[in-house]
């Protein structure tokens, strides 16, 4: 189907608009990239500027649609795109059933916890503590639970230390994921299970290790048929993380004051100066034999996110492969901002994994971002992975981390059908 969609596709292009489909596809290409420019503009500038080029970006593909339509040939296009699209899911469909499916991350099934420990934050979430019943549930299970006082901060490490040397046996959280890394630091001191409670907003970490999000209720069920697992930790000078740490742009941002006030306005005002240099630090991100100089962001995560999602921001496929993911971006002008358009394939986009990586700047200090937690650390910022270093228990029945679908390969979609037809033949004759 991807192979014969595909040529439909180019069939369709052809036989309909003849000589014209080198030209409709040159359009709209052109659209693409005069959009991508608009969207660099808006961002490196304020002002005027800023107004007349998000009217670009918007113009520039209405331009192209009204264009295709005087030609009488936007139905064209779109079938034309229609099959495309068909041709590139079905092609990623069958890579992604013809290769091997990943090992799942082993795991052991132990004895139920004699005396676990949770830590709850009742504002998580928007309150889901207190709307799933997550403390009488816990209790009832055998759980010692504290709840955080929301009007007094608590130093949540120290609250789990002294469980554990008051013979806790589990630790767990109901909460975010900087709250989840901070106790999850600890567990991994003390070589004590860790629980994951998906109370918090995102849930990152809940969503890697395959756990229900919508109803956190169902995580207590660890503590009764519950596996566990051994999975990585990553470490920012002596800060352990969970799931990353990012530096460069997004990270000045969140250290502005105003950010959580409004986070539009702020990151709008902040991103000029940052995307051209003028202000923040200058960046050089070096790992193992690669070195990436003055990107705008960079992130290291707690085992590479998956490329199949063009943020390469969704799901980590494996949380113990004892290694780190690196993503850097350097965007200097609108051309590198249309070349994002092509992905991982991207110049502007760099992915790499090490198990040790090292971010320098030209300033004694720079903003980092752990866990979604706004930090300040001395330069150079050292990040090093500690391979299974953390025992997770997880219920035994939960929803588990979907598969990600290969990056499309023409080539192997060909041989994939070419070897799917001889055996068809086979089978008839």
């Amino acid at each position: 189907m991807a192979v014969a969609a595909g040529i439909g596709a180019i069939i369709v292009l052809l036989l309909f608009a003849g000589l014209h489909s080198l030209l409709l596809v040159l359009v709209g290409a052109a659209g693409l990239a005069v959009t991508a420019a608009g969207v660099w503009w808006a961002l490196v500038h304020t002002g005027l500027v800023r107004v007349l080029a998000v009217v670009l970006a918007f113009a520039a593909p209405a331009a192209v649609i009204v264009l295709y339509v005087a030609s009488g040939l936007l139905w064209v296009v779109l079938v034309s795109l229609a099959l495309w699209v068909l041709a590139v899911f079905c092609g990623r469909v069958a890579l992604a059933g013809a290769e091997t499916a990943p090992a799942g991350t082993p795991h052991r099934t132990p004895a139920p916890p004699r005396h676990p420990y949770l830590i709850m934050n009742p504002r998580s979430g928007g309150g889901k503590v207190g709307r799933f019943r997550l403390r009488e549930k816990a209790e009832a299970l055998g759980a010692e639970v504290c709840v955080l006082d929301v009007t007094h901060p608590q130093d949540v490490a120290a609250l789990a230390r002294r469980a554990a040397d008051a013979g806790a046996d589990l630790l767990g959280v109901a909460g975010g994921d900087g709250t989840q890394a901070l106790v999850a630091a600890v567990a991994a001191e003390r070589d004590l299970p860790f629980m994951v409670i998906s109370a918090g907003t995102r849930n990152h970490f809940a969503l890697d290790l395959g756990l229900d999000r919508d109803d956190p209720s169902t995580c207590l069920d660890a503590l009764t048929d519950g596996v566990e697992l051994r999975i990585d930790l990553g470490v920012v000078n002596d800060r352990v993380f969970v799931n990353n740490a990012s530096f460069g742009a997004y990270a000045a941002v969140v250290q502005s004051p105003a950010y959580r006030d409004d986070k539009t306005r702020t990151t709008l005002q902040v991103l000029p100066d940052l995307l051209t240099h003028h202000q923040g630090p200058r960046l050089a991100v070096h790992a193992e034999n690669t070195t990436i100089e003055q990107p705008q962001a960079v992130l290291v995560s707690n085992n590479p996110y998956r490329t199949d999602d063009p943020a390469g921001l969704g799901r980590r496929e494996r949380l113990d492969s004892g290694v780190l993911g690196v993503l850097g971006v350097k965007v200097d002008n609108a051309a590198q901002t249309a070349g994002l358009l092509r992905g991982h394939r991207s110049p502007g986009l760099a992915r790499l994994t090490a198990r040790e990586v090292v971010v320098d700047a030209d300033t004694d200090t720079i903003p980092v971002g752990v866990d979604g937690e706004a930090l300040t650390l001395p330069t150079p910022v050292r990040c090093h992975t500690r391979p299974r270093a953390l025992r997770v228990r997880v219920p035994r029945d939960r929803p588990g981390v979907p598969r990600g679908r290969p990056a499309l390969d023409w080539h192997g979609v060909r041989r994939l059908a070419m070897t799917t037809m001889r055996r068809a033949a086979k089978h008839a004759g």
